[in-house]
């Protein structure tokens, strides 16, 4: 099977998750997969997609993987004996032909606790039974050389000494077998400019630091949990820093966008997270406003780490560790540039949560493709409550 554990997945997951225990156990939500690929024909691999979700529904975490999670410093003893428990439930996902040709449809339904961790590995199935079907006979010498590139980039590069990447590759790999290769390269071959990997098996794995806080589902859902709509975001960053009390504070930025963040983003939160992470827009423009923002908030700056994870590529991250160097803390997660770079196109696939609690919940990031909403009079609305440009 593609995916042999539950721990081959993004640890926001887990760390959301955990939120959700405590917080929202009682929460419904729906998921929607989205080929945003032109072209591309998925038909033909549903039965195959749908066998191997079969697959990944019958796992179980593993007590040395419990015993793991147990001793990550954040994650609570109560929600360990719960993933003792845990299975993804089958009857909550359906895959089917879509509408239009070639497309499918992937849909969740169900309680967010139970459901939450479907969306990586999905997507992961998903790209892994497409490529093998695809490019059956692809070796990795290409994705090697490629690689190697890469890191020469950095090593050859004397003021890149404090750069620090992280792999953020899993839902848009190629393959299981060809992630676990880039993740030992990294490891081997990149020192301390490898700050780790956010898929908690590889970590596991290979002894290297697992990374991640919280992903956009999570402020998504705060639109239908919170108190009223405004509020939501100030709601979200709330809940998570009661769950954290100041561990996992790099605080997502791009859900209503810069803007609408940076309004709710204010002393007390400057001072209270770390950071925050970029996922849409310019990031040179993203990056100059969080610094003047700071320093109009009277917080040092140099005291925080602004992450970059916007599709990025060596050479893009070099140039903006060049801009913001020695003026913040920064680092990169690279994800398909890492772990679908091998001369094939990639896939550009997401898994986003469209409702909660039966209710319309909404991204409006500083790109517009990237937003993505089921109902376009509550995006109508979302737009006009957090002051955003019509579509």
């Amino acid at each position: 099977m593609i995916i042999q554990s539950l721990l081959d997945t993004d640890l926001y997951k887990f760390s959301m998750m955990q939120v959700v225990l405590h917080h929202f156990p009682g929460a419904q939500v729906e998921y929607r997969f989205k080929c945003r690929s032109k072209g591309i024909d998925l038909q033909p691999y549903i039965e195959e997609i749908r066998s191997e979700i079969h697959g990944l529904c019958q796992l179980r975490f593993s007590e040395d993987e419990l015993d793991y999670l147990r001793n990550l410093r954040f994650i609570k003893g109560d929600f360990v004996e719960f993933l003792g428990l845990f299975h993804l439930p089958e009857k909550c996902i359906s895959v089917t032909a879509g509408q239009e040709p070639g497309e499918i449809s992937i849909e969740v339904k169900g309680s967010w606790l139970h459901t939450i961790l479907f969306e990586i590995p999905v997507l992961a199935i998903v790209n892994e039974v497409y490529f093998r079907n695809k490019a059956p006979d692809l070796d990795y010498e290409e994705g090697r050389r490629r690689l190697e590139e890469k890191i020469q980039l950095i090593i050859d590069a004397p003021d890149m000494a404090n750069f620090k990447v992280a792999e953020y590759g899993t839902r848009r790999r190629f393959s299981g077998e060809w992630h676990h290769e880039v993740v030992q390269t990294l490891q081997k071959q990149m020192g301390v400019n490898f700050a780790g990997s956010s898929n908690v098996l590889m970590a596991k794995q290979y002894g290297v630091t697992p990374l991640g806080t919280m992903g956009h589902e999570y402020l998504q859902a705060c639109q239908a949990l919170g108190p009223r709509l405004r509020d939501s975001q100030v709601f979200a960053l709330e809940k998570w820093a009661m769950e954290y009390r100041g561990d996992l504070g790099i605080a997502l930025s791009d859900v209503y966008g810069t803007n609408a963040f940076l309004r709710d983003f204010d002393m007390y939160f400057c001072k209270l997270f770390d950071g925050a992470r970029h996922d849409s827009g310019d990031p040179f423009e993203w990056g100059e406003r969080l610094l003047a923002h700071y320093r109009n908030n009277r917080v040092d700056p140099s005291t925080k780490t602004l992450v970059f994870s916007d599709g990025l590529s060596f050479p893009v991250a070099m140039d903006i560790h060049r801009r913001f160097n020695g003026r913040c803390k920064v680092s990169f997660g690279i994800g398909t540039n890492l772990t679908n770079d091998l001369g094939v196109k990639p896939l550009q696939i997401v898994m986003k949560m469209v409702r909660c609690n039966g209710q319309p919940v909404a991204k409006v990031s500083d790109e517009p493709e990237k937003t993505m909403c089921d109902d376009p009079a509550y995006l109508t609305y979302l737009r006009h409550v957090f002051d955003l440009p019509a579509a």
